[in-house]
């Protein structure tokens, strides 16, 4: 007995074997492919959806600079950009199923940077080569900043791969950390409600608070949604839990909200502005709530997470150096005039 019992002993502080640690490896290196996939859909994403509303922009200026009787949508540009819209939000959704939460909503900065890159190669102007680079020198150096804190982003992202389950969702939905963090959500956004309804208080700071806020939970419902479709195609099925729906109208609910408040706060503020602020108040409230929800960063090493939140910082800066540097809005002139419209008097 006293043999097999020291035997045992010996069995228990034997050093690992190859066979685990090459399990091990394995599934760090799975685990960097997710990683590497789900970033480049948000990157193809991104960069398809800035060239699709180019593409329509364009098409609206260049119908209202024109004499042509046809309506924006029954043109081909239009529909070409219509088409790559939807293209790019389907890769931007089917990356939240690889990667995790603190990783893709980052990545929204392709967006600004391809949109700079677009504006610069199709302004109209003719510059001398020092007006050139003395009017886009921000936006070159913004561009650089953007490009250096995603690939920081890509290179330190946390490597949760939890199983998008209803088990699992609905597990994270009633963890006390996360039931806090609701609290103090749902808190925040009553009083920034009340300020902004009732005491009238329209700075862009309040409205995109909101914004950033209802975008929190946005993408927490996203990356559910997305990611028990993708184990329902693999033959997983999760469309029998009820947890799936609850989060499919919770994400419909805060996206329209959401789309609602931005266009309030356009109606006031230039689009630059509701860019870059936007883009760094959704950022840190999306990481936060992911961070929470499905513990991102747990048992990430300290190193990885500061290197991580200093490519944040960097996209930040590069962000707003390149909105920095944009014309102001022309205020807006509608496409068809009301003088053009059929009187409903006449015949």
């Amino acid at each position: 007995m006293d043999g097999a019992h020291s035997a045992g002993l010996q069995l228990q502080q034997l050093p690992p074997t190859s066979s685990s640690m090459s399990l091990s490896s394995s599934e760090g290196s799975f685990s960097y492919k997710e990683n590497l996939i789900g970033a480049l859909l948000a990157i193809f994403g991104h960069l398809v959806v800035s060239i699709a509303l180019n593409l329509q922009k364009y098409c609206h200026i260049r119908l209202a600079g024109s004499k042509d009787p046809r309506a924006y949508f029954k043109t081909k540009t239009w529909w070409l950009g219509l088409l790559l819209l939807l293209l790019g939000e389907l890769g931007v959704f089917a990356s939240y199923a690889f990667a995790p939460l603190s990783l893709i909503v980052p990545l929204s900065a392709v967006s600004v940077i391809a949109s700079a890159i677009i504006g610069i190669i199709f302004i109209k102007e003719k510059w001398k080569p020092k007006d050139f680079v003395r009017r886009y020198v921000l936006s070159f150096v913004g561009c650089g900043l953007a490009i250096v804190g995603t690939y920081l982003l890509v290179t330190f992202a946390p490597n949760s791969h939890e199983k998008m389950t209803g088990e699992n969702i609905a597990k994270h939905l009633v963890s006390w950390p996360f039931l806090l963090y609701m609290l103090v959500v749902i808190v925040l956004f009553c009083l920034l409600l009340y300020f902004y309804k009732e005491r009238n208080a329209n700075s862009i700071i309040v409205i995109l608070l909101l914004v950033a806020l209802l975008g929190s939970m946005t993408v927490v419902t996203v990356k559910a949604v997305a990611g028990m479709l993708v184990l329902s195609i693999q033959g997983n099925l999760q469309l029998d839990y009820p947890i799936f729906y609850v989060m499919f109208v919770c994400m419909v609910a805060t996206a329209i909200y959401q789309a609602t408040f931005l266009s309030q706060a356009s109606q006031i503020y230039d689009s630059s502005l509701i860019a870059s602020v936007g883009y760094i108040l959704s950022t840190t409230a999306a990481i936060t709530a992911g961070a929470i929800f499905y513990l991102d960063f747990l048992g990430e090493e300290a190193l990885h997470i500061c290197m991580f939140a200093l490519g944040c910082l960097i996209a930040f800066l590069g962000v707003f150096l390149i909105t920095r540097n944009r014309k102001k809005a022309i205020p807006f002139e509608p496409y068809i005039s009301m003088d053009a419209m059929p009187d409903e008097g006449a015949g």
